[in-house]
């Protein structure tokens, strides 16, 4: 409990400054619980990873843990599942997405992710989209619809733009729910629209942060590019062979030539052989006659397997880097392939992880967009603790899995004593987090 406390202070400020942004729509008069102290009942919802909001009632609502709301937010007893459900379907999501927004900005004024930066100056924000929730009947409005042997579905995706670092961190930057504006759509919402909205969004949140996009197939185009350009990002985004032909036929002509554009990387290690070779300043034409100066990347990974053999992977690129020798290889690992970090540790650990991504903890869409804030804040803080100095200090052995962080968080929830005195005693305290590295 202390050093969740300690990684809420050092990080955000405590738990009302991370709410600060959220208005409360009840009315004063009536209110039992802060608006605070509901949300971080929804934060324990998600890092005690419970999976489902009836289980808060069980796992939540002990006498030592009503002791300890008492302590933090001055309330008898610790809300009811019902009754943050209730709040959250009033609440604007857009001020609970500000909270994660205000969070990653303390993050990086603090310069605590200023190491992660690519080339010493770029923050890699990679862009994917997933589904969340699905149904056999309309939902709401909202709903996409997919038809399949006369079988309709209704669910809900949405497109996520995380921060993503070599170290693991995957951190929610802007969040854009693929919708359609009513049940009748002349055309239904997509992934590559709301790309355009979502980029919007993230440049007018944070309109001077150095932003270089790592980006699946699906955006290689014109409008990306042209996008990057009026922004001043830059972007590695995945080119398959099959994608962007006549890039891709330039690319080959050219590297042959360019033999002076590759580099031999071996990673003793792992019996590895990295193979790069780059092409700069291919020029391309899109579909509105647009012009753009673009370099093509390619890594070939082999990797000796013993009396397994050899395995061979290809990787390629299309960037707004001007690629070197002595980028090259960075701009591959840190901007191209970091890009699955969205997947493992976002999508994935959110899913399949125990924080029930995929779980419909309401059944207003309003209420749901906000418990999918939730989430992604109590992602962000179990991300700070996981890596951060002050659980080696209190386990020098280590906790083993996430999942074992997750059980210790909600015994010491529901039995550990936090009185006004102990409260006090963790906030007068100085105390230092370093984030691990590896």
């Amino acid at each position: 409990m202390a050093a969740l406390i300690k990684t809420v202070r050092a990080f955000a400020g405590g738990f009302p400054p991370l709410f600060k942004p959220v208005r409360d729509p009840r009315d004063p008069t009536r209110i039992v619980y802060p608006l605070p102290g509901l949300c971080f009942a929804g934060l324990l919802l998600f890092l005690t990873r419970l999976g489902a909001r009836r289980r808060m009632g069980e796992l939540l609502r002990s006498k030592a843990a009503a002791r300890k709301f008492k302590t933090l937010f001055g309330v008898e007893a610790f809300p009811h599942g019902d009754t943050l459900g209730k709040l959250l379907s009033r609440l604007d999501p857009d001020q609970l997405q500000e909270c994660m927004c205000a969070l990653v900005e303390r993050l990086i004024r603090n310069k605590v992710l200023y190491p992660y930066r690519l080339l010493d100056r770029w923050f890699v924000i990679a862009v994917d989209g997933t589904g969340i929730l699905s149904f056999p009947r309309r939902h709401c409005p909202h709903c996409l619809t997919q038809t399949k042997n006369g079988k309709t579905i209704y669910y809900h995706h949405v497109l996520e733009a995380k921060l993503v670092t070599p170290n693991g961190f995957a951190l929610s930057m802007i969040t854009e729910f693929i919708e359609n504006p009513g049940p009748d759509p002349d055309k239904q919402d997509c992934e590559l629209k709301a790309f355009y909205r979502l980029a919007e969004r993230l440049k007018a949140r944070f309109p001077r942060l150095p932003i270089c996009l790592s980006l699946d197939g699906l955006y290689a185009g014109g409008p990306t590019f042209k996008l990057c350009q009026d922004f001043g990002w830059k972007f590695v985004i995945t080119l398959k062979d099959d994608d962007l032909p006549t890039v891709n036929a330039e690319f080959e002509a050219l590297a042959r030539l360019q033999t002076e554009n590759q580099t031999r990387i071996r990673l003793l290690d792992t019996n590895t052989t990295q193979d790069y070779r780059w092409v700069n300043d291919l020029s391309y034409q899109d579909s509105q006659r647009r012009i753009h100066q673009l370099d093509i990347l390619e890594l070939r990974q082999t990797t000796d397997r013993g009396e397994k053999g050899e395995s061979a992977t290809k990787f390629k690129w299309i960037t707004n880097f001007n690629l070197t020798g002595k980028n090259a290889a960075r701009v591959a690992e840190q901007g191209g392939r970091i890009r699955w970090k969205i997947e493992n540790e976002g999508f994935n650990v959110q899913k399949n992880g125990g924080y029930g991504l995929e779980h419909a903890y309401a059944q207003k869409w309003n209420a749901a967009k906000n418990f999918y804030f939730l989430l992604q804040i109590a992602h962000a803080i179990f991300q700070l603790m996981w890596k951060g100095s002050l659980l080696k200090k209190i386990f020098p052995q280590g906790v083993g899995s996430e999942k074992n962080l997750a059980f210790l968080i909600l015994e010491a929830w529901r039995n550990a004593p936090l009185t006004p005195e102990h409260l006090a005693a963790i906030l007068a305290s100085k105390f230092q987090i370093r984030l691990d590295s590896s």
